[in-house]
């Protein structure tokens, strides 16, 4: 909770909460005594807070804090999560993560849409075969975090991989909530921090969102340009898994390109057929039942 509020109080402008810049601040964002003004509590009050000495700050407190920090509701929530008493999970091994099989027969009948199954931490615990077809790091032994920061493919891969990766660190943050000793979350992010300039200065701002729909924009090696509208459900009863899909807007030139990928593992179809744009290179044009095939 210290490392939380210090971090949030760095990324408010003090002009945005009418505080003049008179240009000799000396530190990043508010000061601590100007966050207590705002909340109305006292500076050593709040000085004890960042310092990790009073742990046990009452709700409404914090929800004054939150409102002088300007965190939205997912921030407000996040901190209160961290204020709240210590988990009493046990330390031991996590039990393997296995998704129903419900969820497989279902993602197997969507043959134009992307779709896998990932763990609280983002391990890839299942997946479609178009899923792993518009990326191979979309497959079951991956964990889609990591992939997205240390791999060179899914940078090329995703036309968008700034606005990408900045969604999904806070996202991260969000699924794992406050049990941030988790021995696979340290894991991860001790890797990541290790290896990933970008990751570090991500992380380190603590922000919390939990977009679950929106859009990537991709450049696929074999079919080109796509443009894809995605969906992360929760499943119920899972313990934290989720069910991320894609799709194409109807009759848009990506969905077209999806019907290609999906052709690409049929022997009319192989991959030497499709040229980058997503058309075939013997210059025969796809007729209506091939696009709904």
């Amino acid at each position: 909770m210290a490392a939380y509020l210090r971090a949030r109080r760095q990324l408010v402008k003090p002009a945005s909460v009418g505080i003049p810049d008179t240009g000799n601040r000396r530190v990043a964002g508010l000061r601590r005594e100007e966050v207590a003004f705002l909340a109305g509590v006292s500076s050593d009050y709040y000085v004890r807070l960042e310092q990790g000495r009073d742990r046990h700050p009452s709700e409404q407190v914090l929800v004054s804090i939150a409102g002088a920090l300007q965190l939205d509701e997912e921030g407000t929530a996040y901190l209160l999560q961290l204020a709240a008493s210590p988990s009493t999970r046990r330390p031991g091994h996590r039990r393997p993560e296995t998704v129903g099989e419900g969820i497989r027969t279902l993602m197997n009948t969507w043959p134009l849409t992307p779709a896998y199954v990932h763990g609280t931490y983002m391990d890839v615990l299942a997946a479609n075969p178009l899923a792993i077809a518009l990326s191979p790091f979309n497959g079951p032994g991956h964990n889609s975090i990591l992939a997205a920061f240390l791999e060179p493919e899914l940078r090329a891969l995703h036309a968008d991989w700034k606005e990408m990766t900045a969604r999904i660190v806070p996202y991260l943050r969000s699924v794992a909530g406050p049990d941030v000793a988790d021995p696979r979350l340290v894991e991860i992010v001790g890797e990541l921090s290790v290896r990933s300039e970008r990751f570090r200065k991500l992380w380190a701002r603590q922000d919390v969102k939990h977009k679950a729909t929106g859009t990537s924009r991709l450049q696929h090696p074999q079919v080109g340009t796509l443009e894809l509208h995605y969906e992360k459900l929760l499943i119920p009863g899972s313990r934290g898994q989720t069910l991320v899909t894609y799709h194409a807007q109807p009759g848009s030139d990506s969905e077209d390109r999806l019907h290609l990928l999906a052709s690409l593992g049929s022997p009319a179809h192989g991959p030497a057929d499709i040229d980058s744009d997503g058309r075939r290179r013997d210059g025969i044009a796809r007729s209506d039942a091939d696009r709904t095939t």
